[in-house]
């Protein structure tokens, strides 16, 4: 940025007053000259416009609490003083030219650093210029404008910036297209771009960084699984270390290593089990830093019949010896449903060294339980080795105390994963990705690959109602974007490259779906949102699978779809009896169609898929910040609080309460207190109507097992699995028990995050968990031998003073946000 003194008042008077259009009956004159004041005492003589423009950034963010339009003058003029820093000085008339001509610019100097591929330059650039659209940069609030401009926007070596939002959205939509025929790469190009330049789809954070680039490591995760064997364990160390170098995040397997006191043959002597060599994974994530914008980061699997599994899930303990600890590393409980089913029954459950039960990690259902018996029969004969019994209920009540003090191991279910799963045929899934909505084959020779989008159902709804053709839109055009991904991607690995090239797995998700709810005027704690749940993913699925369908007619089909599900006429809706079947237990989820599914189960039977798989539903933490809409599936964390991530600390405000509000004549200065006091709820201010309030119940203030139908009914419809974060505002272990006994029972395959609250929020919480008790049963609550931390989330900081806004943490990585 050039530096030049400060402006008089009037340049910063000008500067608010562009920054205010539209939003002059909130920031009046008045409001306006005492923002002025309050920029120039903050100044001193000689600062630079960069300076100047960040103390104008400044002074409107740090009231975006007051009304949500300080956000969009924060917004504004941020975007304006960066647009000084790439732009350079131009008239305001010069503008628009000067914005679309920093695409050629971008594009010359990116080839010319060897920073973007080089058929990046054959495009027709006049073309693409001419196709962006300034106005939609309006759509980004400050929060957006803070995180792409820190993290995404293409910078040369030196830090210097070379792109402008709409530009960003272009080069992404220009990369992506690469994959299409050269003749027609400036139409998908502008296709692309209008998918993503309207928020419509979002593709996940590493497809963002690196579309277009010398190096387009697009995909967003990968899963492996190691052997129990030395030379391996030290390849899926470096395997570990290049994916992780390319953004990947990880999931890893680690089922296979025999336990602590087994015996090596070839030295005779007894193994240290799966911990050091946990621990060394643990160190290798924490190596990976890419600078500061990314973070390693990886999540470790085990199953639970494992002899080692009770030091595991001590793994994030903050007590203990710290040689057995991993504070760096995610962990993941791999749960088979005969364990599930002997909690319940308060059976017996044994634990083995897997060097002795080879077959039981890749088996599942029937097969695994009649294995699992035979290999205990074996045990009691004394024809074992090593093995210890142990109560089920025990084990499972010592899983669920260390997820609600460490936030660890996640919660994730073997045979759902593995019973509903396309792939049956090619393998077994051996676990899930470190965001659990993955779930995909693994073996020796094989590392699953993942690619994630996110479509924004909150820019599918007008006027109350959902907007079916352009939804069907933008699910074609996202399909296709993400089955470029697969050709165009660089892969760090042979096993990565082998895999996603021999199967095309695509996870395409939903974001704003609180938000769509919200447009609709469906309280999410409803059971009319179950019906929209229900609905919207049955449609996303239905033109997600044809147009996959579509793809394979055009482009053939995925190379292992023969004997695949698809290829047996068995859509993931069809997939609920099964694992009804298997558990010979019913499922209390409806999986009724409502579309007609004739033509697309005629098609794949005519021309086949593309993908092996064609759902997944990401957590989106960042690309939803982007978007401007809420996360994923989840409900609004709060109607005020602070967002913490790699970025920042921001201040958030539910835009739509405001307007709610202010329709009912009731916003102003004393209710915003008020709300604030209640740490963003306002469940108990009265004077708000019943209407009001009930649609826009905050994460805590709505059952935690409601939230889990709403996802088992989203579940019927997707071939892979969902990320879905529990926000459980209780200390009560019974109730925690009966949350997750509830996931396993509405056939979810996998949950993710345990929210918890702050012991003062818990005090005020409205959510009284008494109201939802049913006549399920419950175990004896959750004992904590260690200090529960009574924090927000997992890694979030404690919430002591009442009036203090809450806080939310993002995770540390982004590779599936």
């Amino acid at each position: 940025m050039s530096q030049t003194t400060t402006p008089q008042r009037t340049d910063v008077r000008a500067v608010l007053d562009r920054a205010r259009t539209g939003h002059e009956s909130v920031v009046d004159d008045d409001a306006l000259d005492r923002l002025a004041d309050e920029v120039e005492r903050n100044l001193y003589d000689g600062a630079t416009r960069e300076e100047t423009y960040e103390a104008v950034v400044d002074a409107a963010s740090a009231r975006i609490e007051r009304d949500p339009a300080y956000d969009a003058v924060a917004a504004r003029a941020f975007r304006e003083g960066y647009e000084h820093e790439v732009l350079g000085d131009h008239d305001r008339e010069d503008r628009e030219q000067a914005y679309r001509d920093s695409l050629h610019d971008l594009v010359a100097r990116g080839v010319e650093a060897d920073l973007l591929d080089e058929r990046m330059a054959d495009y027709d650039l006049d073309r693409l210029a001419d196709a962006l659209v300034l106005s939609r940069d309006d759509d980004f609030d400050y929060l957006a404008m803070e995180t792409l401009s820190q993290r995404y926007f293409l910078k040369t070596n030196d830090g210097e910036r070379l792109e402008l939002p709409q530009v960003f959205w272009m080069r992404v939509a220009m990369g992506v297209a690469l994959r299409e025929d050269p003749d027609e790469r400036e139409a998908y190009a502008e296709q692309f771009y209008e998918a993503l330049s309207t928020l419509r789809f979002v593709h996940s954070t590493p497809t963002l960084f690196h579309a277009g680039t010398s190096h387009p490591q697009l995909s967003s995760c990968y899963l492996t699984t190691v052997a129990d064997d030395l030379d391996d364990i030290f390849r899926s160390y470096h395997e570990h270390a290049k994916l992780s170098k390319w953004s990947g995040g990880l999931g890893n397997d680690w089922t296979n290593l025999r336990a602590s006191g087994a015996l090596i043959e070839s030295t005779g002597v007894e193994s240290t089990g799966t911990v050091p060599f946990l621990k060394i994974s643990n160190d290798v994530t924490a190596a990976i830093n890419r600078s500061g914008k990314r973070r390693g980061a990886a999540a470790a699997y085990l199953e639970c019949w494992h002899l080692d599994y009770p030091d595991f899930v001590d793994l994030r303990r903050n007590t203990g010896d710290e040689r057995r600890r991993t504070h760096d590393m995610n962990t993941a409980a791999w749960i088979p449903d005969l364990f599930m089913e002997r909690v319940e029954a308060d059976e017996e459950w044994t634990l083995f060294s897997p060097d002795e039960v080879p077959d039981l990690h890749s088996t599942y259902g029937e097969e695994f339980e009649e294995l699992y018996r035979e290999y205990e029969r074996q045990a009691e004969d004394g024809e074992l080795r090593q093995f210890r019994t142990v109560d089920a209920a025990d084990l499972w009540r010592k899983t669920l105390t260390r997820l609600f003090e460490t936030g660890h191991p996640w919660i994730t279910f073997k045979d759902p994963c593995n019973v509903r799963s396309p792939q049956d045929h090619a393998g077994v899934v051996n676990s899930s990705n470190l965001c659990t909505e993955i779930t995909l084959n693994t073996s020796d020779e094989e590392t699953a690959v993942c690619n994630l989008g996110s479509v924004n159902l909150s820019k599918h709804v007008a006027d109350g109602e959902l907007q079916r053709d352009r939804l069907a839109d933008t699910v074609e055009t996202a399909m296709r974007m993400l089955d470029n991904v697969v050709d165009l991607n660089f892969y760090p690995t042979e096993n990565a490259e082998r895999s996603n090239m021999r199967h095309r797995p695509v996870g395409l998700g939903v974001m704003g779906f609180h938000d769509a709810l919200v447009e609709q005027d469906v309280p999410m704690a409803s059971d009319d949102a179950l019906a929209v749940a229900d609905e919207l993913q049955e449609f996303v699925a239905y033109h997600a699978i044809l147009n996959s369908s579509r793809l394979a007619k055009e482009r053939g089909s995925y190379e292992s779809y023969e004997g695949s599900k698809w290829d047996r006429d068995r859509f993931p809706q069809d997939t609920l009896d099964l694992l009804e079947a298997e558990r010979g237990r019913e499922i209390a989820v409806d999986a009724e169609e409502r579309l007609d599914w004739e033509p697309v189960r005629e098609h794949v039977a005519a021309h086949g898929m593309r993908n092996s798989n064609t759902m997944a539903v990401a957590p989106t933490a960042t690309i939803s910040t982007i978007a401007g809409t809420t996360p994923s599936i989840e409900p609004r964390y709060s109607n005020l609080y602070v967002k913490s991530n790699m970025s920042g600390d921001f201040t958030v405000l539910n835009e739509r309460l405001v307007a709610d509000l202010k329709r009912e004549g009731l916003w102003g200065d004393e209710l915003r207190d008020r709300i604030k006091y209640h740490d963003g709820s306002i469940q108990e201010i009265h004077e708000i109507p019943e209407s009001v309030r009930e649609l826009h119940r905050g994460a805590f203030e709505i059952d935690p097992r409601h939230q889990l139908r709403l996802t088992a009914r989203r579940g019927v419809w997707i071939d892979q699995s969902q990320s879905h974060n529990v926000f459980f505002p209780s200390t009560d272990g019974s109730l925690l028990d009966d949350v997750y006994k509830t996931a396993w029972r509405l056939g979810l395959k996998t949950t993710y995050y345990l929210r918890t609250l702050g012991a003062s929020q818990i005090e005020k919480s409205t959510l009284d968990m008494r109201e939802y008790d049913d006549t399920q049963t419950r175990s004896e609550g959750v004992a904590s031998d260690d200090t529960h931390r009574d924090e927000t989330t997992a890694d979030a900081a404690d919430t002591d003073d009442a009036c203090d806004l809450p806080s939310v943490e993002d995770p540390t990585c982004e590779s599936c946000q």
